[in-house]
């Protein structure tokens, strides 16, 4: 990965041969889960993931209500490439990411978007306050 320092984090990734389609390139939907593998890495590292097929903390608990991508470069074949995100706005009950899907070097940007999540409280489903640890987490990400 590039040396250059970004905003957020830039995690290391890997694209298998069941990520690509027909024409040998990483299928348009592939791209939403290698973020959201790269996201729930990053928090379970944190202390915030699923053990035992139960949340690990409230914060867990979150939907994405927006998401967004433009396709600028075909990652073409498997192989190493990066997921970079960060959040742009952290809110009371949401966050808003930004992301890019990068060449391992770092150099070529195969995708960007963005991703709202909102935290929702457990029992209700209704939008809930995040915890002080996940916007302790969190502010790490912060792009300013």
């Amino acid at each position: 990965m590039t040396t250059t320092v970004l905003p957020g984090h830039v995690a290391p990734f890997v694209v298998h041969f069941d990520d690509l389609d027909a024409m040998g390139i990483v299928h348009n939907a592939r791209y939403a889960v290698f973020l959201e593998r790269a996201l729930s890495q990053w928090w379970a590292d944190r202390g915030h993931s699923y053990a035992g097929g139960r949340p690990t903390t409230p914060d867990v608990m979150h939907a994405v209500a927006e998401y967004s991508i433009s396709y600028k470069a075909p990652v073409r074949g498997t192989g190493e490439i990066g997921v970079h995100f960060w959040i742009e706005t952290l809110g009371e009950t949401s966050a808003v990411y930004r992301f890019r899907i990068l060449s391992a070097d770092g150099l070529t940007v195969h995708a960007e978007g963005r991703r709202v999540n909102v935290k929702l409280d457990p029992r209700t489903l209704r939008p809930a306050p995040w915890s002080e640890d996940a916007r302790t987490h969190a502010s790490t990400l912060l792009s300013s």
